[in-house]
């Protein structure tokens, strides 16, 4: 058995500055035997893939992965080439019994806006109809028409923070098995829940719902079941929320359990949102804090959803409110960073820090700053284990507060991201992450309390008010009822 295993993935935000070319595919490129030796989510992916076809003795012929940080549509000829360099791999690996591909789902170039649609359609092409090609995916995504009818099962991840990336590996070999052995025959259906947010899943009720999601499969002909949340600031035609269910050999039966999911979620809806605090809110609690640390989160600045991660909105903040014993994690700002490495550890200097990258970063502040400690090549630990790259990163402290300046943009998922640096968070009164809501993987261990803050930046989460182009279908909170007078 020869099963093909490759990948291509970025979140893509349609209202980004921030481009997506060669270079931001750079770090996260793989090919062939290179990404079993990958240290990140790719090379865990790959190794457990290599597991399970070993023990129907079979093996895993490694293609193209290529992963960049969220940010605008891809430049053209980039995707193209990546794409390409997958599609040539498939056709090298020829023949495949099964492919697993890792997408993303919400990957949108500057010429195609459902790059997994395609990716897809051209793989189903190569294999020919009756290969298996399961396929894992980000819960942030855009479900289409063409994903579906091509991919024998696509997978997203249930969980929010994404850790369940290699259990839906499990479930897409699982299923792509009993297919090729003729045991399964999986028909999907999709209840559109036409809505538009985010749903974290570590807290109830949403915890409860991913918990009877799980325990459905497997029972009554239910083979597969996904709650896509779709990604808010992507501009497709289908983007936001749906629930994908995939039964054996019974249409009838999915779309039954689709639509029940899919109501009960819309029930949900006002309970399952993330509470925001005003900035004043959020820097009186910092202010009261004493058994640290309290866990902030700059959701507008998430790198992991194409935001500059270099707002200085809260930093400014805090520095004009007098408050010490406070961290902030991660800062985009390669020119700091740089500055830092070239003075030393000790130095006291005069530096600008964030507010480079345009409007949504906010001015740049100009601080006294003594460099604390410095990293080449730093990483932190990321969803499920694997290390993510800060790049070279430095670790300042400005009148008390305590910044971490990385030369590579990435949201802030764990506490190494600071002790990488020598400073431990745990001792600290606050900590300001940016990040949405995949730091609560890493950081709940270790925070008094969590509390989400509302600064301007560039992904803020007024879902009514995204200026969509394509995506034109009546949605709540946009629309208080969007199935007025609709007939499904």
């Amino acid at each position: 058995m020869n099963v093909f295993f490759a990948g291509l993935a970025t979140e893509t935000n349609s209202f980004s500055s921030i481009p997506t070319a060669e270079r931001a595919f750079a770090l996260g490129q793989r090919r062939g035997e290179a990404v079993f030796r990958d240290r990140g989510m790719y090379g865990e992916m790959a190794r457990v893939l290599q597991d399970l076809a070993a023990a129907e003795g079979g093996g895993v012929t490694p293609g193209l992965f290529a992963f960049a940080q969220p940010g605008a549509p891809t430049v053209q000829p980039v995707y193209e080439r990546l794409r390409d360099a997958l599609l040539d791999d498939l056709a090298a690996a020829l023949p495949v019994d099964i492919v697993i591909l890792f997408l993303h789902g919400a990957m949108i170039s500057q010429g195609c806006w459902d790059c997994e649609g395609e990716i897809l359609t051209r793989v189903r092409q190569i294999v020919g109809p009756s290969v298996p090609v399961g396929v894992v995916l980000d819960p942030h995504a855009h479900l289409t028409p063409a994903m579906i009818e091509q991919a024998t099962v696509l997978c997203f991840q249930k969980e929010y923070p994404h850790t369940d990336g290699v259990a839906r590996l499990r479930d897409a070999w699982r299923l792509c098995l009993g297919v090729r052995r003729g045991e399964l025959s999986p028909v999907a259906a999709v209840h559109d829940c036409r809505m538009v947010s985010f749903w974290p899943t570590q807290s109830q009720p949403m915890r409860g719902f991913v918990d009877r999601m799980l325990a459905r499969e497997g029972r009554d002909g239910v083979l597969s079941i996904s709650f896509v949340h779709g990604f808010p600031w992507g501009d497709t035609p289908v983007t936001g929320a749906k629930v994908l269910v995939y039964a054996d050999g019974d249409g009838a039966r999915a779309a039954e359990v689709a639509a029940e999911l899919g109501r009960e979620i819309w029930d949900l809806r006002e309970e399952t949102q993330i509470r925001q605090l005003t900035m004043e809110a959020a820097l009186d609690r910092m202010a009261a804090a004493n058994l640290g640390p309290l866990v902030v989160a700059d959701i507008a600045d998430n790198a992991g959803g194409g935001a500059p991660a270099d707002s200085t909105f809260l930093a400014r903040a805090i520095l004009e409110r007098g408050l010490t014993d406070v961290g902030l994690a991660i800062f985009y700002d390669p020119q700091a960073v740089s500055i830092c490495h070239e003075v030393g550890v000790g130095a006291q200097i005069d530096l600008r820090v964030g507010g480079k990258l345009g409007p949504s970063s906010g001015d740049p502040l100009d601080v006294r700053a003594t460099v604390r400690g410095l990293a080449r090549k730093a990483t932190q630990v990321g969803l499920g284990g694997g290390l993510v790259t800060l790049g070279d990163a430095a670790w300042i402290e400005v009148a008390g507060v305590h910044f971490i300046l990385a030369s590579e943009r990435t949201q802030c998922f764990h506490p190494t991201a600071f002790t990488a640096l020598g400073l431990d968070p745990a001792t600290l009164r606050s900590v300001v992450v940016k990040s949405t809501n995949h730091f609560r993987a890493g950081f709940d261990a270790i925070a008094a309390d969590v509390v989400y803050v509302d600064t301007p930046g560039a992904i803020r989460s007024d879902f009514a008010a995204i200026p969509y182009r394509r995506f034109t279908q009546p949605y709540w909170p946009k629309v208080a009822d969007p199935w007025r007078g609709a007939t499904a």
